[in-house]
């Protein structure tokens, strides 16, 4: 009758719950995985954050209540690598949108020799991170470094610049970092140009526009989606990039160049030889904790923001 279930037979039954149970199965490594490497990790990271304990071997952990995180926010150089990281941030931001979004306009034409050329610039993206860092860590070497060395055969300078020290670390990490992600982001912009109309772009010719104009008003805009995603990966990789900071400078000279990650890092994992031996898990977790939530206000705000590049024309 009209409005009655249909009964499910034993045997159609048993037919549904063996299929659950092989799509359980399938499912079953990722969530393992996705229990072990990322829940119990957090879940531990915020257990601790109320306790001081320094490792297996270093006795039982104490309770501690809230001082970890009243502590962080008495932490005169937590939040000078908090202010560094953006900086940090917003340097490579402006610097390796504009050059990744040149390069694509130009490699995107079918010419003779681009893939070879997008090839190379993409190069660096592949490589590692540690030893990315310890090629430029030679190259802007003080005192026996190639830029020195080739600024002072051409005249520029007339005595090496400490370019790890104070007063230049910061542009040198920078610098860095534009050089290893350009082709990453590169590659964005080219996915992102193919997809534009050439219909479009002809029609706007014919109409008298320039070359600058068609940029501006046509491509620009018709990336609103792709330049979204390029914005979230390069804001997230700014706070999370670690290893080129600690190849480099760690965090140094006298902590110009500390960045949030390297921070908490460092309490986890001591690196430097000034350090005490013992880490700090409990302050470490509640530096992370507090990094994470700041990480997270600005993903949010820029969500909010960016909800305007949606929009295609």
């Amino acid at each position: 009758m009209k409005g009655q279930k249909r009964a499910i037979r034993p045997a159609q039954r048993k037919k549904i719950l063996i299929g659950n149970l092989q799509a359980y199965s399938f499912l079953l490594p990722n969530l393992i995985l996705f229990t072990a490497c990322s829940l119990y990790p957090v879940i531990w990271t915020l257990k601790y954050v109320f306790f001081q304990y320094g490792g297996y071997g270093t006795g039982e952990p104490l309770f501690v209540g809230w001082e970890n995180l009243a502590r962080v926010f008495r932490d005169r150089v937590y939040w000078e690598s908090v202010l560094h990281t953006f900086t940090y941030g917003f340097g490579k931001l402006i610097l390796i949108l504009p050059i990744a979004f040149f390069l694509a306009l130009l490699l995107n034409q079918q010419k003779k020799g681009n893939g070879l050329t997008q090839s190379i610039i993409f190069l660096p993206t592949i490589m590692s991170s540690a030893v990315m860092g310890l090629v430029f860590y030679l190259l802007f070497n003080a005192y026996n470094g190639e830029i020195n060395k080739y600024l002072m055969e051409a005249h520029i300078i007339s005595q090496p610049i400490n370019w790890l020290g104070k007063e230049h670390a910061m542009k040198t990490l920078v610098i860095t970092a534009v050089w290893g992600g350009v082709g990453n982001y590169m590659v964005y912009f080219i996915a992102g140009i193919q997809q534009v109309s050439t219909d479009v772009i002809e029609s706007a010719k014919i109409d008298g526009a320039g070359r600058l104009q068609s940029i501006w008003y046509i491509i620009l805009p018709m990336l609103g989606p792709i330049l979204k995603i390029i914005l979230m990966l390069a804001i997230t990789s700014a706070f999370n990039d670690i290893t080129n900071v600690m190849v480099l400078t760690e965090g140094g000279p006298n902590n110009a160049t500390m960045v949030m990650s390297l921070y908490g890092y460092e309490y986890f994992f001591p690196i430097s030889a000034t350090q005490a031996s013992v880490p700090q898990y409990g302050y470490g977790a509640a530096v992370s904790v507090v990094s994470a939530l700041i990480a997270g206000v600005i993903t949010v705000v820029y969500l909010k923001i960016s909800r305007r590049l949606d929009d295609i024309y």
